[in-house]
């Protein structure tokens, strides 16, 4: 299989590069959003009639945290292995990883074995993406980056946007689909066990075709020529296995983090104080690989880049990572619901078509913000990308009351902005590491921030019971602000290209 493999720099090498990275981010979106789709009716199926009054809705959130903990922990795992044993054989087990769980979630008999599925899923959903970012923007030249980045933002935003095509035409897919599987002779048994409960299961399992991926990335995709340098100097030995016990610390941290402010947490002020400690002991857990690693580095005398400030950059990365997440999963990752709250009758699919235009939305932000970061630089183009999604975001919430034209026009806009940061992340995270940390460093400063977006996530909830959802989202966004003072400690990086 190795012997299909095309020459690296060639034109045809960094198409399949760029071609694989973009159907794993697809994907990686499509499943991010399936869940979300399919929860209710999975949880439905899975607690039965015995479950006490809102069972469901618990075990939801809880597997909507689990799944952040799991991506954060994800980007540092898979990091970790992208910068010891090479990108591409490290994003095709992150792949595989995401696939196969994904897929096996169809099989589960309980809710608790859902929630583990899909944390182990997450893992690979996480590490897919530092994985992919590193190894295209390694293959592919310096003026093509800023087009780049703007199609590995926009393709997670296709994949929410095909949920939302088939969250509307979920019935006479399901019919479809029973047709065929009938005709296939399949018994008919078999066939409703994996078709009922807005066939749930079959979605699931269908979630593993990205695993056909791997294929295509083991056979065409050639590895970083960069990656190759450095493993070639010894660079890669300094990476330990035992290193990612501290991960695990973290992941384990995280998890109590999100406990402390769900509604079986105890009171907002010791909530308070536990996610305090909480975030500075996951952020010692996660940086930890890193850390062991420059200290290895260092004493070998091959450390070309200051410990400290490679540490300081992925704080600081984590920061402006967070303020982006938490802006979206806790305000407009919730337009859908709203919308269905201001319009119940389901006929007119006003949730579909509001995540319809916000994906649309997020499809062209992705695209401009990173053109607009190639060509005006990365500290201005961040702090307007602020601006504009705290005013549009606040323009969105304050200007509607009813689902029409203008809602989701309004939608569209807030789309724009709110999501334009990850068509400027995958530009500017690689620009902030050296090659032999790049995986690692960027996986913890996009995926950190997952931590407080789930925090931020439960938080919108308790706010929009108490405050309705206009008044909850300005809260949250009112984040962006932060994120305005946090860039201009960033390093400006347009026309320096990638560190060695």
């Amino acid at each position: 299989m190795h012997s299909l493999r095309l020459t690296q720099g060639s034109s045809r090498a960094r198409q399949f590069t760029l071609l694989a990275a973009f159907l794993g981010w697809l994907f990686d979106g499509f499943e991010m959003g399936l869940f979300p789709l399919i929860g209710k009716a999975a949880l439905s199926d899975l607690l039965g009639s015995g479950a006490n009054p809102g069972d469901d809705a618990k075990w939801f959130g809880a597997i909507i945290a689990v799944f952040l903990v799991g991506a954060a922990s994800g980007g540092v795992v898979f990091g970790w292995l992208g910068d010891k044993i090479g990108r591409v054989r490290a994003m095709a087990l992150s792949i595989l990883t995401y696939a196969l769980f994904t897929g096996l979630c169809g099989f589960v008999g309980e809710a608790w074995q859902l929630a583990g599925l899909r944390f182990i899923a997450s893992l690979g959903m996480g590490g897919e993406w530092s994985l992919g970012v590193a190894l295209v923007n390694e293959v592919w030249p310096g003026k093509s980056r800023a087009l780049v980045a703007g199609l590995i933002g926009a393709a997670a935003n296709i994949g929410y946007l095909l949920v939302a095509v088939l969250s509307m035409f979920l019935l006479s897919f399901i019919g479809g689909v029973e047709t065929v599987m009938l005709s296939l002779g399949i018994p008919k048994a078999g066939v409703d066990h994996l078709l009922e409960n807005s066939a749930w299961r079959f979605l699931m399992i269908s979630g593993a075709l990205p695993a056909l991926l791997i294929f295509m990335i083991r056979a065409f995709v050639p590895e970083s020529a960069q990656w190759e340098e450095e493993n070639a100097k010894g660079s890669t030995s300094h990476w330990n296995r035992s290193d990612l016990l501290g991960v695990l610390g973290g992941a384990a941290v995280s998890l109590v983090i999100v406990w402390a402010w769900s509604p079986a947490g105890p009171h907002p002020a010791l909530a308070t104080l536990i996610t305090l400690f909480g975030l500075w002991c996951a952020a010692w857990g996660f940086l930890h690989p890193v850390k062991a690693y420059l200290a290895r580095a260092r004493s070998s005398g091959s450390l070309r880049n200051s410990e400290s400030e490679i540490v300081r950059l992925m704080l600081l990365g984590a920061g402006l990572g967070a303020v982006a997440l938490l802006g979206t999963w806790g305000s407009t990752q919730w337009a859908p619901r709203w919308a269905e709250s201001l319009d119940p009758d389901k006929t007119h699919h006003a949730k579909e078509w509001t995540l319809i235009w916000i994906s649309l939305g997020a499809i062209t932000g992705t695209f401009l913000a990173a053109l607009a970061a190639g060509k005006f630089g990365r500290k201005i183009t961040y702090a307007t990308l602020c601006g504009g999604s705290l005013a549009t975001a606040l323009f969105f919430y304050w200007t509607n009351h009813s689902v029409g034209p203008w809602f989701l026009g309004t939608a569209f806009l807030a789309g724009i902005w709110t999501a334009s940061f990850y068509g400027f992340f995958p530009l500017y995270y690689p620009e902030l590491f050296p090659t032999a940390v790049r995986a690692t460093g960027q996986g913890f400063a996009f995926n950190f921030g997952r931590i407080l977006a789930a925090v931020g996530s439960l938080q919108t909830g308790t706010l929009t019971t108490l405050l309705g959802f206009p008044a909850a989202g300005s809260v949250i966004v009112s984040v962006y602000v932060l994120g305005i003072v946090l860039i201009q400690f960033a390093p400006e990086t347009k026309d320096t290209g990638l560190p060695d």
